[in-house]
């Protein structure tokens, strides 16, 4: 693993940390981005990576994207994130959460962990018996807020496809429009249940081809494989699984109007973006979009840790804003000839202080 601060994604990161607890076995990295407005808030990602040097580059990404992510979602956190470095197998036990649960607990407070990637509402139970610094815990009753993200981070995605049909095609229904959605899992096919119930025509792909044949027969859509969603003819590719996918070959295979889904960090680099609008994509930042979850979460921890008033209905009020956080930026985008992503970007920067 190359030295952290010689990555293209290191950004003036404040802490990155390398934990290792032989006795658990556990390796992860934590990452902290900027703890400018508040505590560094994201998920644990728990991923076989082949080469290490992809879980620091992964972590350097995410924890930066949640920064950003939280700050243009209004709220009173910094951005942080974590990786869990799983082997070949994904083995995962409960003295490895521990451990990493003690990890997070030894930073006193400026790192709050949650679910992503690989890591359950289950593990985060597990992982609270060591911390008090996590969220995503199971929601005490049916008007609070908690428990999994992945519902929430769907709300946002459905609403800002929503808007960005608006925006780009000037339809106020999505009744016919064509989505092509990469990835079936939590958020993915929340995604198109919403969808689904609009009306919206659907293909769906996924690495596990079974769940997503069965989700496509289960809302009338259609199933293809993995590897030609992306070249797939539609109004909106959304994708909703890994990030890094859309560069010059992976912008190239589109054939849409809007890219708008739940997948982090999806311009594999920043040239990305303004590529993607040259081919007259319209393109919804992935910290904008998909900040459901992270809203739920931190109106969650802040309940709970903090005492802030909150339920389930401030939850939904807050990702009812997305849209026009959206709009916001494509209307700068189109008077300023800069790409979305820019515009976000710039954003994100001045509420963080950089």
């Amino acid at each position: 693993m190359t030295a952290f601060w010689t990555e293209a994604d290191y950004d003036d990161h404040e802490l990155v940390q390398l934990v290792h607890d032989q006795a658990s076995g556990l390796t992860a990295i934590i990452a902290l981005h900027s703890t400018h407005l508040g505590p560094g808030a994201g998920g644990t990602r728990f991923w076989h990576y082949a080469d290490p040097a992809a879980a620091m580059r992964d972590v350097l990404r995410l924890s930066r994207g949640m920064s950003y992510k939280n700050a243009m979602a209004g709220l009173p956190m910094g951005g942080g994130k974590a990786v869990i470095l799983a082997d070949a197998a994904r083995t995962k036990t409960p003295a490895m959460l521990a451990a990493f649960g003690a990890a997070v607990d030894a930073l006193g407070g400026r790192y709050v962990t949650a679910e992503d990637v690989g890591i359950s509402e289950a593990d985060m139970v597990a992982i609270a018996e060591r911390t008090r610094y996590v969220s995503g815990l199971p929601a005490t009753d049916d008007d609070a807020a908690g428990g999994d993200p992945g519902p929430f981070t769907a709300m946002g995605i459905y609403h800002g496809i929503k808007a960005a049909v608006r925006h780009k095609l000037g339809r106020d229904s999505l009744a016919g429009v064509h989505v092509a959605l990469q990835g079936t899992g939590s958020v993915g096919g929340g995604v198109a249940r919403l969808l689904a119930k609009d009306g919206a025509k659907l293909t769906l792909a996924d690495v596990n081809e079974a769940r997503a044949e069965a989700l496509a027969t289960d809302l009338g859509g259609h199933a293809v494989s993995a590897d030609v969603i992306m070249s797939t003819a539609c109004d909106v590719f959304s994708p909703n699984a890994l990030g890094a996918i859309l560069d010059e070959a992976g912008i190239a295979r589109l054939d849409c109007a809007v890219v708008a889904g739940g997948a982090n960090n999806q311009l594999a680099r920043p040239e990305h973006g303004p590529m993607l609008a040259a081919r007259g994509i319209l393109y919804a930042p992935d910290y904008v979009i998909n900040a459901g979850g992270i809203i739920s979460v931190t109106l969650e921890y802040l309940c709970r840790c903090e005492k802030v008033p909150c339920d389930i209905n401030e939850v939904r009020k807050r990702i009812a804003q997305i849209p026009g956080r959206l709009e916001q930026i494509w209307q700068e985008s189109d008077a300023t000839g800069a790409s979305p992503d820019q515009v976000a970007d710039g954003m994100a920067q001045k509420l963080i202080g950089r």
